[in-house]
């Protein structure tokens, strides 16, 4: 399996993605994915890295994301998984039709979404990913009007497809993301 290691991908993100919001997201992607990555017996740096990239092209085009992406990934000889998920993930955007067929590409649908909602959680009540309450961040995600540009419907597919109820979901998440700062 052709993949670079963490250093060479954050360096590799850094090259791509200047904006901190945006490096953030790509390191609670990853950091989730990697979590879940041993429950499903799944190499975690595939899991890790696939989280970390899946927006590599997102700031440079917006509108076309994630075809560039896609493109370079499969050039430089990235597994077809990391690929699929990484097209599964933009399910109903730009034309893609795609939808998650692996683990790999249901815990990324499930996980990039709803790491959005931990976010502006976060700038509303600045506790630690590792101490906010599962309960809390579910009332959050029944709320339309809270990070209303979250699709809820995509987070649900991505549970549903990965086989986790969303309860469940967001209390990985909350322990998944305590680490990071």
């Amino acid at each position: 399996m052709n993949l670079p290691t963490k250093d060479a991908a954050t360096t590799l993100l850094h090259a791509h993605v200047t904006d901190d919001y945006q490096r953030h997201h790509a390191l609670m992607v990853a950091t989730a994915m990697e979590g879940y990555a041993p429950q499903f017996g799944e190499d975690p740096l595939l899991w890790y890295l696939t989280g970390l990239l899946h927006d590599l092209d997102y700031e440079e085009h917006p509108a076309t994301h994630p075809a560039p992406s896609l493109q370079w990934f499969k050039g430089w000889g990235y597994p077809p998984e990391l690929c699929h998920a990484v097209e599964a993930h933009a399910y109903g955007y730009h034309g893609f039709t795609t939808l998650p067929e692996t683990k790999l590409a249901a815990a990324l649908v499930a996980t990039d979404e709803l790491t959005g909602i931990f976010y502006a959680y976060r700038k509303m009540n600045p506790v630690p990913y590792g101490q906010m309450k599962a309960g809390s961040i579910k009332k959050k995600f029944k709320d339309p009007g809270f990070a209303a540009k979250i699709d809820r419907a995509t987070i649900q597919l991505g549970c549903d497809k990965l086989g986790v109820p969303l309860d469940d979901h967001i209390a990985n998440l909350v322990r998944f993301l305590a680490p990071l700062p």
